[in-house]
């Protein structure tokens, strides 16, 4: 497993290999490894991003985006329709979370996720060895 942690391909390259040779589970396609191998990537540069800070500075960075752009007060504002509509008594935050979730997901400006995609790109190029 350590081989995962460290060099992605070769973990990708390791289960293609085993899936050939019929070393994994019948139901294990082709697809789901290119998904874990996605999720690979994915575990690999949050990683990298804890690792070096960058992932705080990353989140502040949004914080100060979706206040700057008024997204906090929609979605304060959508939260209390919801209240309203359902009651107080009937709504659990476990409800409003899933209520609220998709909306606020969509509220947020394509400039605030083109900024902080370009961010993570410019980590990821600066610190190539992944």
């Amino acid at each position: 497993m350590v081989l995962c942690n460290r060099n992605v391909q070769a973990c990708v390259v390791w289960r293609r290999y085993c899936y050939v040779k019929g070393l994994l589970p019948p139901q294990t396609s082709l697809r789901s490894l290119n998904m874990s191998k996605d999720s690979q990537m994915r575990a690999a540069i949050n990683q990298k991003l804890i690792e070096m800070g960058e992932r705080e500075r990353l989140k502040e960075l949004l914080r100060a985006k979706l206040v700057e752009c008024g997204w906090k007060d929609q979605l304060k504002a959508h939260c209390k329709d919801v209240i309203r509509e359902k009651g107080l008594e009937h709504v659990t935050v476990e409800d409003l979370v899933t209520e609220v979730t998709p909306k606020g997901r969509a509220l947020v400006p394509d400039s605030v996720k083109k900024e902080l995609l370009q961010r993570i790109r410019a980590f990821l190029a600066q610190h190539a060895t992944l």
